[in-house]
This record gives C-alpha cells, structure tokens and sequence, in this order.
C-alpha cells in the first residue's frame, strides 16, 4: 500500500508501552509524531504544533481523550483535524461515544499496522478534501463580493440616471420592488421643453445584472430626445435601432410610452408587450385600458418596426395607471395570481386615486403573493402646469458668438411630412441666440402649435371638431394616419428672421402651408379658452404669443418674440 502524504499525527495514549507501539508504527508510516499522555498534554501539543491528524485514547487521566477531542476540534474551526479514537471497549458503543464527542473514526486494539495506515490515508485525503472545499468557498465568497460590489457601484450610477427626470413630481406617484439587486423594470419620466410629461416602463427580458444592460442606452435616449423636443415615434424608432443593434437576440424590453400634455388635453400612447395600462377620467367614472398593440422594443428591424401611437383625451383630474406584469403575475400558496381580476378589485373599490398605488399594494399583501418578477407601478394625474414648460437644454457659452442678424426659410414636401419631425432641428437653431434661450419653452409650444395646425387642419383638411369627445379623438388620429401615410403633394414653409434692435432683438417666425386656410374673422371672436377638446390650437398660441397674427385665409401665421439685450 503506498504511503499517505507525510502529516504530523499527534499520539495522546496514557500506556507508555501502547505510546512506544503506536510511535514506531506511524513513523515506519513516514509521519513525524508528537505524543501527549493524556487529554490536558494533548490539548496544549495542539494550540503549539497544530498537528494535522490525532490518535485519541478515550480513558486517560487528568482529561479523558473525549472532552480533549471536543476541545481540540473547538480550536480547529472549519479546518478538519480528524480524530481516530483508540479503545478496547465494545466496537459499537466506542463509535457512539466517539461520533458523540467529535471523533471521525475508532481504531480498536490490539492494533493493525495495515489498518492503522488505511484510516490514516482515508482521514488524510478527507482533510485535504476539506481545505479544498474551504478554499473554494472562501475564492466564491470574495468573488461574490467582488460582483456585489460592482453591482452595488453601478446600481448607484444606473439610479441618478434613471431618476434624473421628474419622478419626483407632484402628480406622479410610483413604485418599484426589484425581484434582483438589479430591476429589470425601468421606469423614466421628463418634461419636454413645452411642458408635457413623457414617462417611459419598460421590463426587459430576465432579472438582475443582465436584465438593466439595455437600460442605460435606452435612458439616453429617452432624456436627450425629449429634452430636444421630439415626439414619441421618433424616440419609438430611435430605442427600437438601438436595442436591436446592442442587445442578444433572446432580449427585449416590453415598454409602454406615454406623453401627458395637460395644455393639449391629451395623452399619447404606445404600448409593446407591456400588460394594458388605464386612463381613468375623473367626471364620467369610465376606465380605458391601453392594450398592447405592438411587439416589444428590439425584436423587429427598423423597416418593420410600428411607431404608431393612440391618442385620448385626458383632462385635468384625469389619471393615469401603468404597471409592469409583476403585479398581475404575482401568486398566492396555493399557485392562484393575482391577475387582472384582482387589479380591477382594487380599481373598482378605490375612492382617492393619489391612494391607489397603497391599495394595490394592500391587496397583494392580503393576497399573500410570491413575487415571481420585479413590480413596477405609475400613477400620474394630469394638471396645468404652474409655468409652461421646464428650463430649456443649459448652454454654457458666453453669447458672444451668437448669430443676430439672419433669416432662413424651410419648406417640408409630403416625403418629409410623413416621416421628419422638423420642430426639435428648428428648436436647436433658435436656441444658438442667446437672448431667445430664457423663452425656449414659449417659442417651442407655439411653434408645435403652428407646425400641427399647418399640418393637420391645412396640409391633411382634418376637421379639429372631430375631437369633441373620445371616440371622436381615436377617428382623428385614425384619420390623420391615414391621410399622412398616402399623402403626395402639398408643403409646410417656416420662415425664420433674427434682427438685432436698440434694445435687444426680435425673431419673426412665419408658418405657411398648402392647405385651403379658414375663416380667420371667426375663429378669433372666440374667447381664448373654454375648456374644449377641440379648436384649441389658435387660443393657445394667442395666450402663449399676443402678437400672433394669421394671413391669407388663415394659410400663414406670423408670431414674434422680442428680448432685451443684457446689461
């Protein structure tokens, strides 16, 4: 039998002449021997030498070998020191008291070489066994550290991202109960540079980690073009590229994307894979579900890919309720969820809606629910604004290279209109004069203003009244689609002139289209506001504007904006 490794075994055996035995026989083993003559030596030879095995007799004076062995394995720890006992008591009842006591083997005498030698290689490769399991452990449990650490790290960075809008906001409540360190649920809301609110819950595909690596492309995106002023489907077309082009061909994100105008009166929806949200309006109790109507982001190619929106009217009071499937996928004990049954529970029996994202929670918990995926939910409630808009993209440069004196002129055929959003490229240009930029919000919602009615009332002849009530909103839009898609001739014109003044300067801003105009006369005897849904257009620009002026039948609109040169 080849030898063990070579140990230092620790003899602690009272009889002088089994000690002399016992030493002969392990050193012939090639081991190095310490020998104690009872339980108190053996102990102190451990806390000095530290030896790797024991030979244990069980009757000793001063201390019997099984409190010894119960002192010795205290001081090893985690590291196996077996323990062979050597008894002469019956084979049963001295591996009882042996196991009891913290023994690993009994060797019973007289004693076998051969044997003795067998256990010893045996304990031996279950020791180094163990150091190998403990060394492991200790590299996974660095390592685990190592990654939680990292996590942790870009957690905090993945968080100023994504909350750097304006979740913070008075009319938007939410939640979020990641399933991971990491939430596969993301959830972004900012204001566009007239004010409106665009909110963005989406759910990738898995949890953790690798769920939130699209996340930080997909923020990018979403802040910088809605701070640029782009509408939904372009930031649609945008995501959709973006995470076709990074993410593996098994990830995708369900989203649904929202834009709440409370000076429109309108919310814009997208939904993708995404469970259906609900638009509750505050007067008539109705609820309407916005249904998934599309793939998720980042399955289809660009050319195949749906941007198109659904628009309903929502008006101050309303509100609004998105939710990742985590909710309605949560499960009971006995495997029930809580589904879309149990949702409408708590819609039906709520009566404060600034309470609903409590009480849906309340209900899970009485549920008694298992989450099985991140919850996510967004509560926003539509209301004017105190001032239009939020502050404009920051500059940083001193102004004095601003342009003063120039004009330019824009004219968008049906190719463009169908597909370009000229607004956030104009945007960019005024906002290179420096003394237009404190009025940014203003210039961008009048001219949204004049670019939609240019389009829609003149280039299309959609009839605003339409708009009268929801389902009227839903033909519009039908109808504007519609007529966009197959449009083939027509024009939208932007004339643009900066001039410097005595006092400052002044932009001219002039809208035309190829539309067949209407009579001005009239809709300007309307008072500015009425709470409409429709016609809404022209007393907007009046009230943001006072020097808007319309020509040729209402085919041209002509607004200004003067500033004050600074001190």
């Amino acid at each position: 039998m080849p030898h063990a490794q070579t140990l230092t075994v620790l003899i602690a055996e009272d009889s002088a002449v089994d000690r002399l035995l016992l030493s002969r026989i392990v050193s012939k083993q090639g081991h190095q021997v310490l020998l104690a003559g009872n339980g108190a030596e053996a102990v102190a030879l451990f806390i000095e030498q530290r030896p790797q095995l024991v030979l244990m007799d069980a009757l000793m004076p001063v201390m019997d070998g099984f409190e010894a062995t119960r002192q010795i394995k205290a001081l090893a720890g985690e590291v196996l020191v077996p323990i062979i006992f050597l008894t002469s008591l019956e084979h049963a009842d001295a591996l009882k008291r042996a196991l009891e006591a913290g023994g690993d083997d009994v060797l019973i005498k007289p004693y076998n070489p051969l044997v003795l030698a067998a256990k010893i290689t045996v304990m031996d490769r279950l020791r180094r066994l163990q150091d190998t399991v403990l060394q492991q452990r200790n590299l996974i449990a660095q390592h685990n550290s190592y990654l939680l650490n990292e996590q942790r790290v870009a957690k905090a960075v993945f968080d100023r991202v994504a909350h750097s809008g304006c979740l913070s906001a008075a009319n938007i409540q939410y939640l979020q109960s990641p399933y991971a360190l990491f939430n596969g649920d993301l959830l972004l809301a900012a204001y566009t540079p007239t004010g409106d609110t665009h909110v963005l819950l989406g759910d990738f595909t898995g949890h953790g980690l690798p769920a939130a690596i699209g996340a930080m492309p997909l923020a990018e995106v979403f802040y910088s073009m809605t701070a640029k002023g782009y509408g939904l489907p372009e930031m649609l077309r945008e995501m959709n590229a973006k995470l076709k082009r990074i993410l593996p061909v098994d990830m995708f994100c369900c989203a649904v994307l929202v834009c709440v105008s409370a000076q429109r009166r309108i919310v814009e929806v997208w939904n993708g894979g995404m469970p259906d949200g609900y638009l509750h309006a505050r007067k008539s109790g109705v609820r309407t579900p916005l249904a998934s109507r599309h793939l998720p982001l980042g399955v289809l190619k660009a050319e195949a890919f749906d941007d198109t929106t659904e628009v309903l009217p929502m008006v101050s009071g309303d509100h609004l309720f998105l939710l990742s499937d985590g909710v309605i996928d949560t499960s009971d004990q006995q495997e029930r969820l809580f589904g879309v049954e149990g949702l409408q529970r708590v819609f039906d029996s709520n009566t404060e809606p600034a309470r609903l994202i409590d009480e849906v929670v309340q209900a899970l918990r009485d549920f008694q629910g298992r989450k099985r995926d991140d919850v996510s939910m967004v509560h926003i409630t539509s209301q004017l604004p105190q001032a239009l808009g939020m502050p404009a993209i920051q500059y940083s440069d001193s102004g004095r290279c601003s342009p003063l004196d120039w004009s330019a002129s824009f004219e968008f055929r049906a190719p463009s209109l169908q597909q370009f959003n000229p607004l956030p490229y104009l945007l960019q240009l005024l906002m290179e004069v420096h003394g237009l930029r404190a009025q940014g919000a203003v210039i961008h919602a009048v001219l949204a203003e004049l670019y939609a009615n240019a389009l829609e009332h003149g280039v299309l002849g959609l009839d605003s009244r339409l708009k009268r009530d929801a389902q009227g909103f839903s033909r519009y839009y039908q109808c504007r689609d519609q007529r966009l898609s197959a449009l083939t001739e027509g024009f939208v014109r932007v004339h643009v002139r900066v001039e410097p003044m005595l006092n400052g300067g002044r932009l001219q801003l002039q809208v035309e289209d190829s539309g067949k105009g209407f009579d001005v006369s009239r809709v300007l005897e309307r008072p500015l506001d009425r709470g409409r849904l429709s016609g809404r257009g022209v007393s907007l620009v009046r009230q943001l504007c006072p020097s808007a002026r319309w020509a040729d039948d209402g085919r041209t609109a002509c607004v200004e904006f003067s500033w004050e040169a600074l001190a």
